[in-house]
This record gives C-alpha cells, structure tokens and sequence, in this order.
C-alpha cells in the first residue's frame, strides 16, 4: 500500500509545454483526500514550486534543490544543507572565467550573473554560425524554458555572493556546447564534499554531498512513521535516481532518460500523456478499494 508520494517537476509532473495538467492536478488532489502524502521533489528552488503551484488549491511539503531544502505547506524552512562558502566561491570563479551561463540556489533569490543570458545566446549565434542545420529553435526553448522560473536577481559576479551571508544551496550550470558540460563534468567529478548531477540536456549541478532527493525523502518517511516500501517515487532524470533507488514503489515517467528507466519497478505513460495521473490513479484505485 502506498502512503506517500514523491513527484519530480520538470519532465514528471510538468508537460512540454512547462504546465501542470488538469489531469495531474485531479490525480494529486484525488491521492491526497485519500489519505496519501503528496511531496513535490525537484531541482528547482522553492519559492519557485510556490509560484506553480499558487492557483491550484495544493500545498504540498516540497524537497528543492535536488534535496537541499526541505519546505513544510507552510513555506517554512524545516531542513537544509547548504554548500560550505570555502567550496562553492572557487567552483562559481571557475564557471565565471569559462564563460558559463550558472544560476545559484539561495534563501530567496536565484542568483545569476547579468550577461548570463547574453553568453546563451553568443552559444547559439556560434552553432549556428558553425551548423546552419541545427535545430536553434530548439535550444531557445531550453534557454526559456530556464528563464521561466520565479525569484531570479542578477548580480555582477560570484564576489558579490561572496560577499554576502546568503546560503547556498545548489549551483547549476548550463550550456549548449557539450564540450564545456563535459569539461564541467570532468572538473567536479569527485569533489570532496560535492554530489554532481543532471536533470537536463544542457547542465549539470552540484549539491553538498548529504544533500539529495534520496537523503530527503528517508528523512521525511521517517519523521511520518512510513516505511520506505510504502513509499512511492516518480521521475525521468538523473537528479531523481537518488529517491527513485530507496522507494519501495520506483516509477519512472515514458519520457525518462534510459539509465532510469533501467533502475525503477514501473513504466508510466509520458509527461505529455498525464503519466503522474496514470500511476496515481492505480494507486488511488487500490487504496479506495482497500
């Protein structure tokens, strides 16, 4: 029997075209007044789950920044782990100097250089300018689909969050050359202190080691007095393999990547096709009938 639920955002619970559908929603409230716990488990920061969610009638506990953070209904704060300042400065110098696109997770900010946007754009102009073939209309939709988020504040470089006595709690890169990613990839991997993941085509992020949708999780199950094999966890990308390997229930979406495909019990339709809905609804099924 399931009891609590963890759902991934982006390419989960959210469609194509960046929405939740009405069936999605139905399917949550539906699992919810069956008696389940709903937690939203994403990459993005919480402020930014609030704004999705503002018009809906849910309010769920959300795990952000890949596990960073974990907010109650309320908005509150109950649990972080935030990257210690003396590694997050030298990795955000790094990033600055290589010309990346980054955005840094915060209290209540997402922070970003202000030519950030300028340096995806030079990226596009460059493969375009290089494959008059490829699909630029494509990367723009990645690059807006990144800019779509709430809470964004712009600073002129990493010192100014050096400066500050904001915590931080994921930093993510992005870029359309895949080169750089793996430069990036290959430069963190094995950080001490560090998890390094990815939740798209075009970036990476890095977390304090502890820090996970995983870690997360457990520690909510716990603190309800629920067993993990009555937990239920659904996903498409590699930030999400961390819960989708200690969950009772692991579903991973049609859409997903096939490295977690390979690891969940379940298959559920597409993002597109309401999967989070598919699965929910056989689950409420069970219990109703129960």
């Amino acid at each position: 029997m399931v009891k609590l639920i963890a759902i991934d955002l982006d390419g989960t619970l959210l469609n194509n075209e960046n929405k939740i559908s009405t069936d999605n929603l139905d399917a949550i409230k539906h699992a919810i007044t069956n008696g389940i716990k709903v937690v939203i488990a994403t990459g993005r920061a919480h402020f930014d789950v609030q704004t999705i969610f503002k018009d809906t009638g849910i309010s769920t506990w959300i795990i952000a920044a890949n596990g960073a953070t974990i907010h109650n209904p309320e908005g509150e704060l109950v649990h972080a782990v935030p990257i210690e300042k003396n590694l997050a400065i030298p990795i955000l110098k790094w990033l600055e100097e290589e010309e990346f696109y980054y955005e840094v997770f915060s209290n209540e900010a997402i922070l970003t250089p202000q030519n950030g946007r300028e340096l995806l754009a030079i990226e596009m102009d460059r493969i375009k300018s290089a494959n008059p073939h490829a699909d630029i209309d494509k990367l723009r939709m990645a690059a807006k689909k990144q800019f779509s988020q709430t809470g964004f504040r712009f600073i002129e470089s990493y010192q100014v969050i050096e400066e500050s006595k904001w915590d931080i709690y994921n930093i993510l890169a992005f870029s359309f050359h895949e080169e750089k990613l793996e430069k990036g990839w290959g430069m963190f991997k094995g950080s001490e202190g560090l998890t390094i993941v990815t939740s798209a085509n075009h970036n990476f992020e890095l977390e304090h080691h502890d820090a996970s949708k995983g870690n997360a999780i457990q520690k909510l199950a716990k603190q309800w007095n629920i067993d993990l094999s009555e937990v239920a966890a659904i996903g498409d990308s590699m930030n999400d393999m961390s819960m989708l390997k200690v969950v009772g229930r692991s579903v991973a979406m049609g859409n997903a990547r096939k490295e977690v495909k390979e690891i969940c019990k379940e298959i559920t339709l597409t993002n597109d096709e309401n999967g989070v809905a598919h699965f929910i609804n056989s689950v409420t099924t069970r219990v109703k009938t129960i």
